[in-house]
């Protein structure tokens, strides 16, 4: 797999589709990351890691409101492996004026957009969640 990012945002995505109440996916130190905004944010209802294995996993709960609808509308990869999408700290994008959120890493870590915007730092933008 060249490209473990998206194969999470896939595996969420197609997960909300079938309105599925958990799912698996290996884990990394990024994906952790990756979840912990996104339940922070409001997007998935809880996650855990669980070590089966040699890499182990994590359990996601993807959220969804009172009348059984996804709390995630989309999810859309930027940076790819072939193709880099680096911003500076005035260049940091706002998904759907502000609806959505989009996800950075930087020399201080996994950041949401807004988080980045205080901390005064860009760096690569992985996804956008709305």
């Amino acid at each position: 797999m060249t490209d473990p990012i998206a194969d999470l945002l896939t595996r969420i995505r197609n997960a909300v589709q079938a309105r599925q109440t958990t799912l698996l996916v290996p884990r990394s130190k990024i994906k952790v990351e990756l979840v912990r905004i996104l339940k922070e944010e409001g997007f998935v209802e809880d996650f855990a890691e669980v070590d089966e294995g040699p890499q182990g996993f994590i359990r996601v709960s993807p959220r969804y409101d009172a009348s059984n609808k996804a709390v995630i509308r989309g999810l859309e990869r930027i940076s790819r492996p072939s193709r880099r999408q680096y911003v500076g700290k005035h260049d940091i994008p706002r998904v759907r004026n502000g609806l959505g959120v989009a996800i950075l890493t930087t020399p201080r870590g996994v950041l949401t957009d807004r988080q980045a915007r205080v901390e005064g730092v860009g760096g690569e933008v992985l996804c956008y969640v709305w």
